[in-house]
């Protein structure tokens, strides 16, 4: 099934999964379409990209304006450079050059949606922006909801609902569990992302005699990860916590722990929550956004009452104290992980989108 021309385009400057998700966009749709993948000059994605071989091309752009001209005639002229003519844009900012970007050209436009936004965009000149867009695309049902709720739609635009998937070689063999319990967390460190509260949640275990390794995987802002360590540094149990940086390389980090401790105030779908369901940890959040979606869905998860420190440290507290068991039920996530998740189906339904 070849397609058109198609210019995967994600502008952000950060490193969190928006970002690592455009990447692999390009890969899974390079064997089926010319693909270009578009990104901010000297920048995570462009730099990443850089470092090794692959089967579509990189275009970068350098901007210091979401609405400016040298992200509108610079985007315009790779467009025409390559031909393109499906584009899946990756963010939402830079969408008010787009527009401007595309104007009269033949774009059959997609935008990808993977993070809960918060206040409506139905203004006039946000009626004009999205006005083109043929296709929305949420990567849950949650999400799904949000756009309905937050974004204009134009006369001829869609909404559908694309799982994003994992990839793995081979199903994963869980950490045969001994103490002490290892309990891990990954994502950017961000406010909002739960650090905090994780950290917090684990002053009960501490409390009560219960050994035990908390690991964050991820960086951030300076600012807030200094304001992190500071919490850290002032908990009685500071050396149980492990700052592990940025991994390329996730799920060695997945099989050497038991538990998946990400109390976020609120995410699109976690590609990490995701992995680490896939990799049979018993996983436990808040009961918001996406992951009560995540139980309909089937998956053995546990949640805590939305933002609620109090009720997350009981929950935990209570895994623990019943770890092994509980990391036998979390073995049945790892098949149904694979089952919804799965990249063969993701790509099939952006191809039905394509020209």
């Amino acid at each position: 099934m070849t397609k058109a021309p198609t210019a995967i385009i994600c502008l952000s400057p950060y490193s969190g999964g928006m970002e690592i998700d455009s990447i692999k966009m390009a890969h899974k749709m390079a064997p089926y379409a010319k693909t270009v993948l578009i990104a901010k000059t000297d920048h995570f994605i462009a730099n990443e990209v850089a470092k090794q071989d692959n089967p579509f091309k990189l275009e970068t752009i350098s901007f210091r304006s979401n609405l400016g001209l040298a992200l509108i005639f610079g985007i315009r002229q790779l467009v025409k450079k390559h031909g393109i003519k499906n584009v899946i844009f990756f963010g939402a900012s830079e969408l008010k050059s787009l527009y401007f970007s595309f104007l009269g050209l033949d774009i059959n436009l997609i935008i990808r949606h993977g993070t809960t936004k918060s206040r409506p965009k139905k203004d006039w000149f946000h009626r004009l922006i999205y006005s083109n867009v043929n296709y929305h695309v949420a990567i849950c049902e949650h999400l799904a909801k949000n756009v309905k709720y937050i974004i204009p739609f134009g006369k001829k635009t869609e909404l559908k609902v694309i799982y994003s998937s994992i990839e793995l070689n081979e199903k994963p063999k869980p950490r045969k569990y001994e103490a002490p319990v290892r309990i891990l967390n990954v994502g950017r460190i961000a406010k909002g992302k739960g650090q905090d509260d994780a950290i917090k949640a684990c002053s009960i275990l501490d409390e009560n005699g219960i050994d035990f390794k908390l690991t964050f995987v991820g960086d951030g802002e300076k600012l807030y990860v200094n304001e992190i360590t500071a919490l850290v540094d002032s908990m009685p149990f500071k050396d149980k916590i492990v700052f592990a940086g940025r991994s390329n390389d996730v799920p060695s980090h997945l099989k050497e722990n038991d538990i998946f401790l990400f109390p976020s105030a609120g995410e699109g779908l976690s590609n990490a929550f995701i992995e680490a369901l896939s990799y049979g940890l018993v996983c436990i959040s808040y009961d918001n956004t996406s992951f009560p979606e995540l139980k309909k869905l089937g998956f053995q998860i546990s949640l805590a009452q939305d933002q609620n420190l109090s009720d997350l440290q009981k929950k935990l507290i209570a895994i623990v104290k019943k770890v092994q068991e509980q990391k036998q039920y979390a073995l049945n996530n790892i098949q149904n992980a694979h089952t919804i998740f799965n990249s063969n189906t993701e790509i099939k339904a952006y191809l039905l989108l394509l020209k």
